[in-house]
């Protein structure tokens, strides 16, 4: 049976900083049951992508990262 991201409600009250949003997407990631490689496979992203989201690094674009958000489940005010 293949894995997929099924998006969850993710309890995030309030994202401020790049740290807390890459920790939300990594237990979403985490919480999915699904490998770092299996969820960027899932998304069409590239693995260094998801990771450098997941460390809140600022190389990766607003987009990217909000496409991730809503397929992962991670809210974002």
């Amino acid at each position: 049976m293949a894995k997929r991201v099924v998006p969850s409600a993710f309890p995030a009250p309030f994202v401020a900083t790049p740290a807390q949003f890459g920790a939300a997407v990594r237990a979403a990631q985490t919480a999915s049951g699904m490998t770092l490689e299996e969820t960027a496979l899932a998304l069409g992203v590239a693995k260094q992508a998801l990771q450098s989201l997941e460390r809140g690094t600022s190389s990766v674009g607003l987009a990217l990262a909000l496409r991730v958000a809503h397929a992962l489940g991670v809210a974002v005010l």
